[in-house]
């Protein structure tokens, strides 16, 4: 019996036990080159893969480009490059027949979708980091895909991502998928430029990005697309961090992602460690902004593994807002954790001591249950 190859026994591992894929698409396999319009096969054919991935229960996020390259079909904008104001108006015409897009070959499968826009400051910014992923995790439990892009259309070069295979890594982390695949139009990382270069290897599986790997990656000269090799080594390495395996794989074909679970050759980037503790390294490295100190049943819960109620909580120290990292202190003045708050110190003070479902009345607008919920919090 002949032995899988390296890549498909990854492949097979991977896609099997994962439980939310992000699935990162450029705009070079979006969009018709030649018409500068959707690629309406192409789309239709990822879409009944994304349906059957759904159809395994699977989580899915989509990280889709093609925005300004509709828009510059729509605005008969020429192909030489655009200053700042004419890429915002080109997004902001092409995102809404992007949206239609995806309605359009995804309804018909059963397979919702909602659009999520987003800069580089959400991720930096720790109140929206939280928001996006708030709502990018509600919408997974609701069986929605989402389909994100970056804000081009209010992006500047000072808060952009720049492109999307970073974007789709963030977004990985965000989501705490477990695989992230980049579509490309070449079948996965070699030792140099398959297009120019002879006797180069193919490089099934990376456990670390090296400086040897990065020397492998080039430059895109798509007129389309923004990235390249070097922008897929990279967001693999930040998704590895995040605890989420890469593979980048040969996009322009159809039924791409069922190539991928057929054993077609890519290449898999392994993930350092899982998503859980990534994200509690994390944690574990801010700088506590407030203090929040809990009674003896609280504790026990968080030990426990539960999340930390305003019903455990006895006492705020210090000024802080949401989305802040804080300490968790017992009624000892023992650190028992540190976390992310749901509530700002002055919303804290109101609602300590009292029941979840009693937050709405003392607030005078909804709120979580939690204060610190067990994933945001490291014990």
């Amino acid at each position: 019996m002949k032995a899988e190859a390296p890549w498909q026994v990854y492949s097979d591992r991977f896609l099997s036990n994962a439980a939310t894929i992000v699935v990162k698409i450029g705009s070079a396999l979006l969009i018709d080159e030649s018409t500068g319009d959707i690629n309406r096969h192409w789309l239709k054919c990822l879409a009944e893969d994304i349906m059957n991935l759904r159809r395994s229960k699977k989580r899915v996020v989509i990280v889709s480009s093609g925005a300004i390259a509709l828009g510059k079909k729509i605005l008969n904008l020429s192909d030489m490059g655009l200053d700042l104001e004419q890429s915002q108006a080109a997004a902001a015409v092409g995102q809404i027949r992007l949206c239609q897009a995806y309605q359009e070959f995804f309804e018909p499968l059963g397979v919702r979708t909602a659009q999520i826009l987003v800069t580089a400051e959400d991720s930096r910014n720790r109140r929206r980091y939280l928001n996006s992923k708030a709502t990018i995790s509600r919408l997974l439990d609701l069986g929605v895909v989402p389909i994100v892009n970056e804000n081009d259309s209010v992006a500047t070069h000072e808060i952009r991502f720049g492109d999307n295979d970073r974007l789709a890594a963030q977004v990985a982390s965000l989501a705490r998928a477990e695989v992230l695949i980049l579509l490309s139009d070449i079948n996965g990382l070699y030792s140099g430029d398959p297009k120019l270069q002879k006797n180069i290897r193919h490089i099934p599986v990376v456990a670390q990005v090296t400086e040897e790997i990065n020397s492998y990656a080039g430059e895109t000269f798509s007129s389309l697309a923004k990235g390249g090799m070097k922008t897929k080594v990279e967001a693999a390495r930040i998704a590895a961090v995040a605890g989420c395996a890469t593979v980048i794989a040969k996009g322009n074909i159809d039924y791409p992602i069922s190539d991928i679970k057929n054993g077609a050759k890519v290449s898999w980037f392994l993930a350092s460690k899982n998503p859980e503790n990534a994200r509690k390294q994390w944690i574990n490295n801010i700088k506590v902004k407030g203090s929040i100190f809990i009674d003896k049943g609280a504790e026990k819960a968080i030990f426990r593994g539960s999340s930390l109620l305003p019903a455990g909580v006895t006492k705020v120290y210090g000024e802080f807002s949401r989305g802040d990292v804080v300490e968790i202190i017992s009624q000892e003045g023992v650190r028992v954790g540190k976390g992310i708050t749901a509530y700002n110190s002055e919303e804290i003070e109101k609602i300590k001591g009292c029941k979840s479902k009693t937050i709405s009345s003392k607030l005078g607008h909804a709120g979580r249950s939690a204060l610190v919920h067990r994933d945001d919090m490291v014990v």
